[in-house]
């Protein structure tokens, strides 16, 4: 009778526990219903703020790759090695600026808009581009360079042929980092007129409106996941496989 007694008594506190477990199940799933809806209502801006979004980064992103891996190049040649680390400095110095001070400094000059925003996001994304590609072209392996210069290569043939697609991996890691905070810093535009996903956010701040708030951050952070899969997978297709660890 004891035992029998055991038993149901441990099936009641097994039938509460799981009880309890779907009605938080249930619950869960209600909430985020009520909470999809909410975050539904804001569709049409976030297509049209996502636009705004996405061309300020490709087109900041874009400018800012073109400038950097040049001046990357350029400071890692040995002409350069006496100023490539006071200019490396001074670049660092450039990132401890505030990227809001720097949109600011940038509307001062050029206005309100999207090309003081575009100025200012490509200022904050050069420097993980430039000391990727310098410290990548330093770390290729002296005897690479070495062999290459006993078959008779010229210095342009040896960074095209031999040192640019050795450092091409970690010069893709530094165009990650740069378009990651691009992405990120991107919203900041709005503050000086560029649009972007930062309407719905500082809005939905300054308005107390959380779901508003959340219809434009939610979109940002699958945006920067998105962009940072997209150009890791274009680094796995275009990295040779020696100098590739994914690919090895």
């Amino acid at each position: 009778m004891k035992q029998a007694a055991m038993k149901q008594l441990s099936f009641k506190r097994y039938g509460y526990f799981f009880g309890i477990l779907i009605a938080f199940w249930l619950g869960s799933v209600f909430e985020a219903n009520a909470i999809f809806e909410e975050l539904w209502e804001y569709q049409e801006d976030v297509v049209y703020l996502i636009g705004q979004h996405i061309e300020m980064v490709l087109i900041s992103g874009v400018i800012a790759i073109a400038l950097a891996i040049p001046i990357g190049i350029i400071l890692s040649r040995p002409r350069f090695a006496k100023v490539a680390e006071s200019a490396m400095q001074l670049l660092n110095i450039g990132t401890t600026i505030p990227t809001l001070a720097i949109l600011a400094l940038a509307m001062s000059f050029l206005g309100i808009g999207t090309l003081p925003a575009i100025f200012g996001l490509c200022i904050a994304s050069l420097l993980p581009i430039v000391r990727n590609t310098y410290i990548g072209l330093n770390e290729v392996p002296a005897h690479l360079k070495e062999a290459a210069a006993g078959i008779g290569m010229t210095a342009g043939q040896m960074l095209i042929k031999v040192e640019i697609p050795n450092a091409l991996f970690v010069i893709f890691a530094g165009i990650r980092t740069a378009l990651a905070i691009n992405v990120g810093t991107a919203p900041l535009a709005f503050l000086i007129g560029g649009g972007g996903l930062g309407e719905l956010i500082f809005t939905g701040i300054d308005l107390d409106e959380p779901f508003m708030m959340l219809a434009g951050a939610i979109p940002v952070a699958m945006l920067a996941v998105l962009v940072d899969v997209l150009v890791a997978a274009i680094a796995f297709l275009l990295v040779p496989r020696g100098v590739n660890p994914l690919r090895r």
